[in-house]
């Protein structure tokens, strides 16, 4: 039966395949730098720190431009709307400078998570509507990714049936939108070149040792197991920074000593963050 959309080239296969493996090649993972300005509200007051547009850029400016160190240990780098425009001290922007780095950019384009009605408290999540146009801006500004975030509600009750459908079917609309402004509607069957775990409510240790874990399980592991962590990356960057721009320096050796851990070998990973 005749497809009524172009499949992917293989030169489309090979952007997508090569731009998966270098953010998950191994020891590498994903910085997650895309917290919303409310969500940087709360950890700016943790530290006493105002949650200002220059004081979010200084902050972010350390995180990407901490030493070589860093360059084995993050494959990807994935901002928020703003972040994505902001520059450094010398007028360069941010995508630009990881680009140079050696990471790759990545852009937060979902709009959050809404109610589904007919659940007990589960939620689907919007920004589907004007993604196309966004997610063509994006490319041209420099993003090479996207994420997007849907939330399964673990419970002896859920998640429902209608909460695992309408989410997958969120998700599928969210990677062919992706996709279409590059020439093609229709998505490849593949398997993922890795999966990428989030520190959640986890602290740092905690998300490093049971990465580790996850990792030495002896099944079979055809991706990547890697991270894509922003807490658990940030949180000691974070309070040794504490708003201050004298505290740069330990904020960068914080986040590099965070990042090395991730690249330690599996076996190592209590040792290293001792």
């Amino acid at each position: 039966m005749p497809h009524a959309y172009p499949f992917l080239s293989p030169d489309q296969k090979k952007e997508l395949s090569d731009i998966a493996q270098r953010i998950v090649a191994p020891g590498k993972g994903i910085l997650a730098a895309d917290e919303s300005t409310g969500s940087v509200a709360k950890r700016f007051q943790s530290i006493n720190a105002e949650n200002t547009e220059e004081n979010r850029r200084l902050y972010r400016q350390l995180l990407f431009t901490a030493d070589d160190r860093i360059l084995p240990c993050i494959g990807g780098v994935i901002l928020f709307h703003e972040t994505l425009y902001q520059k450094t001290d010398d007028g360069k922007l941010f995508s630009q400078l990881i680009k140079e780095r050696g990471m790759v950019v990545g852009i937060k384009v979902d709009k959050g998570v809404v109610p589904l009605a007919g659940t007990n408290g589960e939620t689907t999540t919007q920004g589907l509507d004007g993604l196309y146009e966004r997610c063509a801006q994006y490319k041209k500004d420099g993003a090479d990714f996207a994420k997007w975030r849907c939330v399964l509600k673990i419970s002896p009750t859920t998640p429902s049936h209608l909460a695992i459908i309408e989410n997958a079917n969120v998700l599928a609309r969210y990677a062919s939108i992706c996709q279409m402004y590059s020439d093609h509607n229709t998505l490849p069957s593949f398997l993922p070149k890795g999966i990428t775990f989030l520190s959640g409510g986890q602290s740092e240790e905690e998300a490093s040792i049971n990465l580790s874990a996850i990792n030495q399980c002896p099944l079979s592991k055809p991706w990547a197991l890697t991270f894509s962590y922003g807490r658990a990356l940030q949180a000691s960057a974070l309070k040794a920074w504490g708003g201050k721009k004298e505290n740069g320096k330990a904020c960068q050796e914080e986040f590099v000593k965070r990042a090395i851990v991730r690249k330690q070998p599996h076996k190592d990973v209590e040792k290293w963050i001792r």
